[in-house]
């Protein structure tokens, strides 16, 4: 196995030990199902209750792509007004920053309040942890345009929106797919954290009701569900990002 083989299956490689080992620490210290159950009881939960996770797990997958298809459209747009502009850059950064830093899971009553328990605040929670990194990423792409290359193509005749539009976008990408693989990883957790506390589906509703009855095997089983689902977006970004900006990673395509 080469190098390129061996770096194309370690995630799996790895996951298959983490689980042998986990496996053999549950047999060996005879640990309890209700405390932290086993890699085979999690299958065996997640085989004996596959059509009732499913349905949840649909209803978190398509909330989840609300929220985040909201996040990517508000978030390039601010980002491309921050980015494209010093002073909006100087006024809006750091109050977006102070928004980012304030936690999301406080807003979901506040949500609850204002739209009932429902899709509503597992939409919203899902957009509002997932918008900071997409904005910040397409500001940064665009503010760091080399004053060098704009200097040239303004002397070359470009005007300001021509520079912006023809080379700030594109050199934006590699950033703006670098945020979108992890925005996606924050909108499943803004979902499943909405869930828990406001609404009466999903994988966050799982979780909690399978705690509930000691089903610690059916949760874990959904937390499985939730970490699939988000690395399968993950790898389907990262497919779409070597085929869109193959020039931004030429140098690490190497043996």
């Amino acid at each position: 196995m080469n190098n390129k083989q061996l770096e194309r299956w370690s995630p799996w490689l790895l996951l298959v030990a983490v689980l042998v080992l986990w496996q053999i620490i549950c047999s060996a210290f005879n640990v309890s199902d209700f405390i932290f159950p086993s890699p085979w009881r999690i299958w065996t939960q997640f085989w004996e209750f596959k059509t009732i996770i499913a349905g949840h797990a649909w209803r978190t997958f398509w909330v989840t792509m609300a929220g985040f298809g909201l996040a990517i459209v508000v978030g390039v747009l601010l980002g491309f007004v921050i980015g494209s502009s010093r002073l909006a850059y100087a006024a809006m950064y750091p109050l977006m920053t102070a928004f980012n830093a304030l936690p999301k899971a406080a807003f979901v009553p506040i949500l609850v309040v204002w739209f009932g328990i429902g899709i509503g605040p597992a939409i919203l929670t899902a957009f509002l942890i997932s918008f900071f990194p997409i904005m910040v990423n397409i500001a940064t792409g665009l503010a760091t345009l080399e004053p060098e290359l704009e200097d040239v193509l303004r002397v070359l005749g470009a005007k300001r929106w021509d520079v912006l539009m023809k080379i700030g976008l594109p050199r934006s990408m590699p950033y703006f797919y670098a945020s979108l693989k992890v925005a996606i990883t924050l909108a499943f957790v803004g979902t499943t954290v909405s869930e828990m506390t406001a609404a009466n589906e999903g994988i966050g509703y799982l979780l909690i009701s399978a705690g509930s009855a000691m089903q610690m095997g059916l949760a874990f089983a959904g937390l499985m569900v939730v970490g699939a689902m988000a690395m399968v977006m993950y790898e389907l970004f990262s497919a779409i990002e070597k085929r869109t900006t193959g020039w931004a990673h030429r140098g690490s395509q190497g043996g």
